[in-house]
């Protein structure tokens, strides 16, 4: 078993290639650097257009190679999901978008393995104050509003499908 080297790069879901940063950071170990591209985008194709962490463990004498693609970060997410450019540069003054509670779920439950939260309640409500901060609205409503809201269990119907 040779040496494992481990390269973490941050890659456009889909769309990574042999440029930087992987090209220089793969070419030295003497990988097959078209062949770990590949891999990556075919298991990136559902991140499109965002930015994933990605980590390749390289084996430096067998060059076999393993790639483990993390969850792009909270703040993509959401612009994917509500069909957005960007955040809002006054957040407080001008919303941009808008999620449903639906959405909201469908995000908690990708981030739900990096986050800290206990359950997709918790995770939602990371992702809500994600909201407040990007100007981005949550069934129509501003998202400090949807907080109480979810702390009291309106949403769990949605959030907890099986409570």
């Amino acid at each position: 078993m040779g040496e494992k080297k481990t390269v973490s790069a941050l890659v456009m879901g889909g769309s990574a290639n042999a440029g930087p940063p992987l090209g220089p950071a793969l070419g030295p170990l003497g990988v097959n650097v078209m062949q770990i591209v590949s891999s990556i985008n075919e298991k990136t194709k559902d991140y499109g257009g965002m930015r994933v962490p990605v980590k390749i463990l390289v084996d430096t004498e067998t060059k076999q190679f393993d790639v483990e693609v993390g969850v792009p970060t909270t703040a993509a997410l959401v612009v994917k999901e509500a069909s957005l450019q960007k955040g809002s540069g006054k957040p407080n003054a001008e919303f941009v978008g808008n999620l449903s509670m639906e959405q909201v779920a469908k995000i908690a439950k990708m981030r739900a393995d990096s986050s800290y939260g206990r359950n997709t309640r918790s995770v939602a409500l990371e992702i809500i104050g994600a909201c407040v901060s990007m100007g981005v609205k949550v069934e129509d409503k501003d998202p400090r509003a949807m907080v109480s809201e979810v702390k009291k269990g309106t949403w769990d119907k949605v959030l907890l499908p099986k409570a």
